[in-house]
C-alpha cells in the first residue's frame, strides 16, 4: 500500500499523481506499487512540489509495518530515534534535514507546429 498527502500541490502536480493513484480525497493518493514505481512517483512529487508539501508513506517490514519521508516545508519533519522514525514539531515551517530523492523532472515534450 502507498498513500501521499500533498498540500499546496500545483495543478500540474495533482494531474500527474492521478495518473498513477486514486485521489480518495483532495491531496490524498493511494495505490499499491512496489519499490521502483514508489521511487519515481516520489521523485516526481519532490521535484514539482514548488511551495507545497508532501509525505508518503508505504508498508515495509520493520517494527512499526510502515515507513514514509517528507518533503517540502513543514512544522513535522521526521527524525530517527534510536532506529524508529518519529516525527518532530518544529515552531515554523523548516525544510526537512534530509529532504527526499533528488530527481530531475523529465523533460517536456514539444508540440509539432
Amino acid at each position: 500500500m502507498l498513500v501521499i498527502v500533498v498540500e499546496n500541490a500545483p495543478p500540474r502536480l495533482r494531474g500527474r499523481l492521478a495518473v498513477w493513484l486514486l485521489e480518495v480525497r483532495a491531496g490524498v493518493y493511494v495505490g499499491t506499487y512496489g519499490r521502483r514505481v514508489r521511487e519515481m512517483i516520489w521523485g516526481q512529487v519532490c521535484a514539482y512540489i514548488e511551495d507545497g508539501n508532501a509525505v508518503i508513506a508505504w508498508a515495509a517490514p520493520n517494527d512499526a509495518g510502515f515507513a514514509f519521508d517528507t518533503c517540502g516545508r513543514n512544522r513535522r519533519v521526521p527524525v530517527d530515534f534510536d532506529g524508529l522514525r518519529l516525527v518532530a514539531f518544529g515552531t515554523e515551517a523548516a525544510l526537512p534535514t534530509q529532504p527526499g530523492p533528488a530527481a530531475t523532472p523529465p523533460p517536456r515534450r514539444r508540440r509539432p507546429r
